[in-house]
C-alpha cells in the first residue's frame, strides 16, 4: 500500500513538471502596429462669401397710439356705454355725464344773447338817425358820439354773449365723453353713479391701437461705435434695407417683418445705450402692449467675408486668436488671425486668412507646428481602433 502511494505521488509530480513548460510557452498578444504615414487632420478650405451681419436686441412692444380717456367737465356718471375689452371708434360715446346743469346754463346764455341782439337793433337805429341829424346841426356832435359808443358797446356785449353760448354748448357736448381715437379699450375705472371732475388725474379708461405696434429696443453705444468703425474701414457695407425681424418671448418667430423707423440721438446716461424704434404690422393682434421681444436687425453686408468655424480658432498665451493651417509641404503652420465677431457658429475673420487656405478643424491634438499631416475634408478622418476592440459588422 505504501509503495502504491509513492508511485502515485511520483506520477503527479511528473505530470506537473510536464505541464509547466507548456504554460510558459503560450505566445503573448501582439500590440497593434502603429499607424503608418502622417496623421490625418480634418480641414476646411477657406472661401469668400457674402454675409449679412445681424444683431439681436431685446426690447418691449409699445402701442403706436394710446389715449387715456378723462372727463372735461365735472358731474355724475349716468351710464357707461361701451363693453370693456371691445373695439371702439373715434367719436363713439363712452360715458354719459349728467348734463342737466350744463343744458340750463346753455339756455341761459342763449337768452342773454337774444337780449343783447334786441337792444342792438334800437342802438343801431338811434346811431343812424344821429348820423343824419348831426350833418344838419339838429343834434350836437356829442350826442352822436354817445350813440355811436353805445352801439359799439352793445356789439361787444353781443360777441361776449355768443362766446358764452358757445362755451355752454361745448360743456353740454363734453357731458358725453367720447373716444378720442379708434382702438381696443380696456377696463373702466368708474361705474355708474361715480362723481368725476374735469381733467382729473385718474383716467376713466385707456384706448390702445393694436393694428400696428412699435418695438423699442436698446443698443449699447460700444456696439454702435464698433459698427461705425467697421463701416468706415470697409469691413461692412451699409445695408439699404431697414427691415427688422422679431422673436417672441417663447422664442418663436413673428411671421411679419417690421421697419426700422429711427434711432434716438441721445444716450441714456444710466444705461449707456440708445433706443431704436421699429414698427410692425399687427393685423391679428398677436402683439400686445408691454410684451418682451427680441428684434433682429441687419447691421450691414460683407461681400467678401471669410468665416471659420469656432472650433478651429484657439488662443495663444497672449490671448490672440490663432488657427492651424496646412501649409507648404503639407506641414502644420500656426496662423494668427483677427476675428471681428461671431456669425452663428463661426468667426468672421478680418485679417490673417485668404481664400484657399486650409484650416484644421479636426485632429488639432496631432497638429503640432511643423508636423507633416495628411489633410482630408472635415468629418472624413479615420481613427485607429484600439487593440482588441470588436470590429463593426459589415452592412449587408
Amino acid at each position: 500500500m505504501h509503495q502504491s502511494l509513492s508511485r502515485f505521488s511520483v506520477f503527479i509530480a511528473a505530470t506537473l513538471v510536464a505541464t509547466l513548460p507548456l504554460a510558459g510557452c503560450s505566445k503573448p498578444k501582439q500590440a497593434a502596429p502603429p499607424p503608418s504615414g502622417p496623421p490625418e487632420v480634418g480641414i476646411v478650405v477657406v472661401k469668400q462669401e457674402k454675409v449679412s451681419l445681424t444683431t439681436e436686441l431685446s426690447g418691449r412692444t409699445v402701442p403706436q397710439q394710446i389715449a387715456e380717456v378723462r372727463p372735461q367737465v365735472s358731474g355724475i356718471i349716468l351710464k357707461r356705454l361701451f363693453t370693456e375689452g371691445s373695439d371702439v371708434k373715434a367719436g363713439q360715446t363712452l360715458y354719459q355725464i349728467d348734463s342737466a346743469a350744463f343744458e340750463a346754463t346753455y339756455a341761459s346764455a342763449k337768452a342773454a344773447q337774444a337780449r343783447v341782439e334786441a337792444s342792438l337793433v334800437s342802438l343801431r337805429l338811434t346811431e343812424g338817425r344821429y348820423r343824419d341829424l348831426v350833418k344838419i346841426k339838429a343834434v350836437s356832435q356829442q350826442d352822436h358820439d354817445n350813440a355811436f359808443a353805445a352801439l359799439k358797446q352793445a356789439e361787444a356785449e353781443l360777441a361776449v354773449a355768443k362766446a358764452t353760448v358757445e362755451s355752454a354748448r361745448i360743456n353740454v357736448a363734453y357731458a358725453s365723453v367720447k373716444a378720442p381715437i379708434s382702438g381696443r379699450i380696456g377696463r373702466s375705472s368708474v361705474t355708474n353713479g361715480a362723481l368725476v371732475t374735469a381733467n382729473q388725474a385718474a383716467a376713466l379708461a385707456t384706448i390702445q391701437q393694436l393694428g400696428s405696434m412699435y418695438v423699442d429696443v436698446t443698443q449699447s453705444t460700444a456696439d454702435l461705435l464698433k459698427l461705425k468703425q467697421n463701416l468706415a474701414k470697409g469691413v461692412l457695407k451699409k445695408n439699404n434695407s431697414a427691415q427688422v425681424k422679431l422673436l417672441l418671448e417663447d422664442g418663436s418667430p413673428y411671421p411679419l417683418a417690421g421697419t426700422l423707423k429711427f434711432s434716438e440721438v441721445t444716450v441714456d446716461q444710466s444705461t449707456g445705450s440708445v433706443t431704436l424704434r421699429a414698427v410692425f404690422p399687427n393685423p391679428r393682434q398677436a402683439l400686445l402692449p408691454g410684451m418682451f421681444v427680441r428684434a433682429i436687425l441687419v447691421e450691414g453686408v460683407n461681400d467678401n467675408a471669410i468665416l471659420v468655424p469656432q472650433r478651429g480658432v484657439t488662443r495663444n498665451p497672449k490671448g490672440d486668436a490663432v488657427v492651424m493651417v496646412v501649409g507648404a509641404e503639407e506641414k502644420v503652420e500656426p496662423r494668427p488671425v483677427k476675428v471681428v465677431r461671431t456669425v452663428g457658429d463661426s468667426w468672421l475673420v478680418g485679417d490673417g486668412l485668404k481664400a484657399g487656405d486650409r484650416v484644421i478643424l479636426e485632429g488639432l491634438q496631432k497638429a503640432r507646428p511643423g508636423t507633416a499631416v495628411k489633410a482630408v475634408p472635415f468629418g472624413s478622418t479615420t481613427a485607429a481602433a484600439p487593440a482588441g476592440s470588436p470590429q463593426p459588422a459589415a452592412k449587408k
